[in-house]
């Protein structure tokens, strides 16, 4: 009869792997190593864009730091990547330059790849808000969508929506015009 491990890899001893693979993304989920693909030009250019609209924000406005693709840990078996983490000034102490940020983002957003729907929209979902992060956006490139969530009683409640070449206001950045058509990867 062959062995079966049930032990839990912890979030420590997941950061103690160090960097990942080449043309590979590693998370730590519920205890188990969780692998995907690097992202796409589909997904790397909402990304840069995105980024390039709210750095220029964030930083004329001196409302806190953004930061791109960081293990973020949200319990003692989960460790993920979000897209881009938001936290406001007065939490950007609860960052530390050398190491995985140990405290929930103000703010996740990921961008929905060919394989990463469910989670994002499910797994992720919950996560974050158990986490109490309290807002969270999904940005899909397929149907070209944004989605902005506030946490509100625990769960996450739709506060704006946008599609194709609308221009989006989403908290925790209502004064700042997301015009989504440069989100888009151009054909």
């Amino acid at each position: 009869m062959p062995v079966v491990s049930t032990v839990k890899m912890t979030a420590r001893q997941f950061l103690e792997l160090g960097e990942d693979p080449p043309g590979v993304r590693l998370e730590l989920v519920d205890g188990e190593v969780a692998v995907s693909p690097s992202p796409r030009p589909e997904h790397s250019w909402p990304d840069r864009m995105l980024t390039h609209f709210l750095l220029a924000h964030i930083r004329a406005r001196d409302l806190g730091a953004l930061l791109g693709d960081v293990d973020t840990v949200f319990g003692e078996h989960d460790v993920r990547r979000p897209d881009l983490v938001y936290y406001s000034k007065r939490r950007v102490d609860l960052i530390q330059a050398k190491s995985a940020l140990q405290a929930p983002p103000d703010l996740c957003i990921e961008i929905v790849n060919h394989s990463s729907g469910i989670i994002d929209r499910k797994d992720k979902f919950r996560q974050y808000a158990a986490a109490r992060v309290r807002y969270y956006w999904v940005l899909d490139p397929g149907p070209q969508t944004i989605e902005g969530y506030r946490l509100s009683g625990g769960r996450y409640r739709l506060t704006a929506r946008g599609e194709d070449g609308d221009v989006v206001r989403l908290p925790p950045f209502s004064d700042l015009a997301i015009p989504l058509a440069q989100l888009w990867f151009p054909h």
